[in-house]
């Protein structure tokens, strides 16, 4: 009889640890009389259920990345939109010919970005206002995006660029092959407006002076 009882005694204590298990079974079974209050079945319970409940927590939504958005060229319809601005890189403020050549593939990079959205502000801080060739495309551009007005086409490029650097000259020149395609020209209305502009392949010398740890475009001269 006394072991059937200590049996139950078990059963019924299914979550009380083994420790606690061995002392309320050894007296229980020695001294035959009411076995000693243990901790309850709740208050056992409870610190497993929190550290359950703590474990099982649900973690915290990974934010959903934003799309990238897509380069669109300008069209009939409408002005280019999100156009990837030009990343200058490191090498473009050296004071060398690969420095100077680097400077060079950027500054058009950013004249391109000109003809394509009609900002040409980070273009104007590397370029002098004496640049009188600098000023007529400017001027150009300008008209071209004036009062909601948009270029289509006119993409320009300079695949071949050549510094004939002088170490410690005061300014130094590169010669630049220049191509650039036919420009459409729109109004606010989606009417067509002026006449296109053909495209066209040439050479230009670009002037430039290296001050301050960065080079400037002091004057560009299209080579007839």
């Amino acid at each position: 009889m006394t072991s059937r009882t200590c049996s139950s005694e078990r059963l019924r204590l299914p979550l009380i640890s083994a420790v606690a298990v061995s002392v309320l079974v050894l007296t229980s079974c020695s001294g035959g009389g009411e076995p000693q209050a243990g901790p309850t079945a709740s208050a056992v319970a409870s610190p497993a259920l929190s550290t359950s409940g703590s474990a099982s927590a649900t973690p915290s939504a990974t934010p959903t990345p934003k799309p990238t958005p897509v380069y669109k060229p300008a069209d009939a319809k409408g002005r280019a939109q999100n156009v990837p601005v030009p990343v200058k890189p490191p090498l473009a403020d050296k004071n060398t010919k690969e420095g100077l050549e680097a400077f060079t593939k950027y500054w058009y990079a950013l004249l391109n970005y000109g003809f394509e959205t009609g900002d040409l502000s980070s273009w104007a801080e590397l370029t002098s206002g004496s640049c009188e060739f600098c000023n007529l495309l400017k001027k150009s551009i300008a008209i071209g995006y004036k009062e909601g007005r948009w270029q289509v086409g006119g993409r320009l490029s300079a695949p071949s660029i050549e510094a004939n650097f002088k170490t410690g000259a005061g300014s130094q020149q590169v010669l630049v092959q220049v191509i650039q395609e036919e420009t459409q020209f729109y109004k606010a209305d989606k009417s067509v407006g002026r006449s296109p502009a053909a495209g066209s392949n040439t050479a230009s010398v670009v002037i430039a002076t290296y001050s301050g740890n960065r080079w400037t475009v002091a004057d560009l001269h299209p080579v007839r």
